[in-house]
C-alpha cells in the first residue's frame, strides 16, 4: 500500500512540476519575427485615433466578456501618451491611460495606474511582445495578473492581439483584440 501510494505521490508530482514549468514558459522568440513585415513603427502606428474590438475568453474558451476601445495616442519625442476608452458588452465603462517610452532600440516600457510596476515591450518585425502585471477587477475584488501579450501588425492599419493571462503560473484565459487605425483627415 505505501508503494501504491508513494508512487501516486511521485507521478503526481512530476506532473504538477511539468504543467509549472510549461505553464510559465512564454512563446516568444524575438528573433523569430524579425524579417515579417511590415516592420512595425510603434511611434508611427500609436499614432492618432484607433479602434479596437476584443473578446475575454476563459481558460476552457468560453467568451466571458465582448468591449469596444477607443484609443487617443500622442508622442512628444521618445514619450507616449496612449489614452484608452473601453466600454464593455455590460455596459460598464473604464479608462486606462498609459504612458511609453522607448528605452532603448526597438525596446519599450509602460506604465498605468492599473499596471504593477512597469510593462516591457520589445518590437521585432511585425511584432510587439509585451510583459506586465495588471491589478484586475473581478466581481468586486482586485487580482494582480501576468500578462503575456502579443500583437501583430497586418498592414498599415490593422493590428491584431492576443494576450495569455495567467495567475501562479496557472492560465486563467485569453484577451484577443482587433486595432484599426483611422485614417488621418486631409487637410
Amino acid at each position: 500500500m505505501f508503494r501504491r501510494n508513494y508512487r501516486l505521490f511521485f507521478c503526481s508530482l512530476i506532473c504538477s512540476f511539468s504543467l509549472l514549468l510549461t505553464s510559465c514558459a512564454s512563446q516568444y522568440e524575438p528573433g523569430r519575427y524579425r524579417n515579417e513585415m511590415p516592420k512595425l513603427d510603434m511611434q508611427s502606428y500609436f499614432n492618432g485615433k484607433l479602434d479596437a474590438w476584443g473578446i475575454f475568453q476563459d481558460r476552457s474558451g468560453a467568451i466571458v466578456k465582448r468591449f469596444t476601445v477607443v484609443m487617443d495616442c500622442q508622442w512628444s519625442g521618445d514619450t507616449g501618451t496612449l489614452n484608452e476608452d473601453f466600454t464593455y458588452s455590460d455596459g460598464s465603462k473604464q479608462k486606462r491611460i498609459w504612458t511609453l517610452k522607448k528605452t532603448g532600440n526597438d525596446q519599450f516600457t509602460g506604465t498605468a495606474s492599473d499596471v504593477i510596476g512597469e510593462a516591457r515591450g520589445q518590437v521585432s518585425g511585425n511584432t510587439l511582445h509585451w510583459n506586465y502585471v495588471l491589478a484586475l477587477p473581478v466581481d468586486g475584488s482586485i487580482y494582480n495578473v501576468d500578462f503575456d501579450d502579443t500583437m501583430v501588425l497586418m498592414d498599415d492599419k490593422v493590428m491584431l492581439n492576443r494576450a495569455i493571462m495567467r495567475k501562479f503560473g496557472v492560465e486563467l484565459g485569453s484577451v484577443t483584440l482587433s486595432f484599426t487605425k483611422r485614417s488621418n483627415p486631409t487637410p
